[in-house]
This record gives C-alpha cells, sequence and structure tokens, in this order.
C-alpha cells in the first residue's frame, strides 16, 4: 500500500494527481501544516526536511518499504515503477528531467515566493512584492514559449506537466493573468479538464473549503502563520 503524506498545496497534488494518472492505490495521510504536524517526530523520520509530501510504498522496489521525501523525487519513483509518463530512452528521459528540474529550482521556489511577499508577508514590502512578480512573469513566459513548441512541456504528456501545472493553479495570487500567456493556457486548460487532474485535486476538498473560511478569522491565520514563516520553523530538532 502507498501511503501519502498530503496536504492540499501545489506539492501535494503533484503527487494525488500522478498516483490517478498511473491509476495506483493509495491512502492519504493528512499533515496539517498550519497546525504543525510537519514537526511531529514520526514524520520527521520520513521527511527530514519538516516539508509535505512525502510517500512511503510497502512494496518497494527489492519488495521491502521504501519511504521518499520531495515531490519531484516521488514524481521519478513513481514513473520508474509503473513504467508510466517518463521515456525509457535516454534523449526522451533527459527532456522530461530537465523541465521536472526547472519546475523544482525555477518554478516552485519563485511562484512561492511570489505567493509569500504578495499575500503573507506582515509588510507589504514594494521591491519584493516587484522582484518576484516579475520573475513569476518570466517564468510564465518560458512555459509559454516551449508550448508554442510542444503540446506539452516534454514534447509527450509527462510527470514534467504534473511538476509544473498545479504551481499555474493559484496564477492570480502570482499577479499573473493566463489569457497574457496563450500557450500556457491552453495546455493548462486541457490538463485542467483530464479525469485524473480532478481526482487528484479532489483529495481533501471539503477540508480546503474549512482552510478558506479559518483564513477569515484573524486570530486562526495569526496562529498559522507563526507555525509556518514563524521561529516555529526554526526550533532545533
Amino acid at each position: 500500500m502507498i501511503d501519502v503524506y498530503f496536504w492540499p498545496t501545489p506539492n501535494g497534488y503533484k503527487v494525488t494527481w500522478m498516483l490517478e494518472e498511473v491509476g495506483l492505490k493509495y491512502n492519504v495521510v493528512q499533515v496539517n501544516i498550519g497546525a504543525g504536524d510537519q514537526f511531529k517526530p514520526e514524520f520527521l523520520k520520513i521527511s527530514p526536511n519538516n516539508r509535505m509530501p512525502a510517500l512511503t510504498d510497502s512494496d518497494g522496489p527489492d519488495g521491502k518499504p521504501i519511504s521518499i521525501f520531495e515531490s519531484g523525487a516521488i514524481l521519478i519513483y513513481l514513473a520508474e515503477k509503473t513504467g508510466k509518463l517518463m521515456p525509457s530512452d535516454t534523449r526522451g528521459k533527459y527532456e522530461v528531467l530537465q523541465w521536472l528540474m526547472f519546475q523544482m529550482a525555477s518554478v516552485g521556489p519563485m511562484l512561492g515566493q511570489a505567493h509569500h511577499f504578495r499575500r503573507y508577508a506582515p509588510e507589504k514590502l514594494e521591491y519584493a512584492i516587484n522582484r518576484y512578480t516579475n520573475e513569476a512573469k518570466r517564468i510564465y513566459g518560458v512555459i509559454d514559449r516551449r508550448l508554442g513548441e510542444a503540446r506539452y512541456i516534454a514534447g509527450d504528456f509527462s510527470i514534467a506537466d504534473i511538476a509544473i501545472y498545479p504551481w499555474l493553479v493559484p496564477h492570480s495570487m502570482q499577479g499573473q493573468e493566463l489569457e497574457d500567456f496563450p500557450n500556457l493556457k491552453k495546455w493548462y486548460d486541457e490538463l485542467r479538464a483530464r479525469p485524473a487532474t480532478q481526482r487528484g485535486f479532489a483529495v481533501m476538498a471539503a477540508e480546503v473549503e474549512k482552510m478558506r473560511a479559518a483564513a477569515q478569522q484573524p486570530q486562526q491565520d495569526k496562529k498559522s502563520w507563526e507555525i509556518l514563516f514563524g521561529n516555529k520553523q526554526f526550533e532545533k530538532r
């Protein structure tokens, strides 16, 4: 059995969507990052960087259990486990992997900073907002140009698409309009319509609605902010 340690974030949705695409059964273990579940010792044994998602598979590559943290590593593992969504030939494999690394090194970190400074930072720092909003725009442009050359990020539909798409779902939080990137928007709309995408993003849908409601309560939001961005992050463990 595969257990996915999950919270509804772009990185979390990568894994549930991937599992739906390849048809593997899985169990969701909620890791409430607003409540501090990511700092529990039992979770740190699986994900020492106190980040979700993480995955455990009782049927690992040698028939023994395996645990994996980092969403990119999880996507590669699942692709290799199933023989799906990553080419077996060297040239095709590295076409996928280079775009996967682009997501891990640029898309996630830079768009995450845009989220933070535009929405979560206690001070609205114009320099930081402009810096990361503009970087988001640049990244969207890179993706748009690529999708003017190919239907999918790495040519065929692959884990590269699964890695990038979830980070573009909250595009308004990043100060971006999809209409400004026509190739990207066409690809985005196609992926959004995939049944596996919809199933992967339906995980914890009820909890997502609760989170949206809780965000309207300043005290609750302040508590979660301290756990996610405050001194709790820097405690010695």
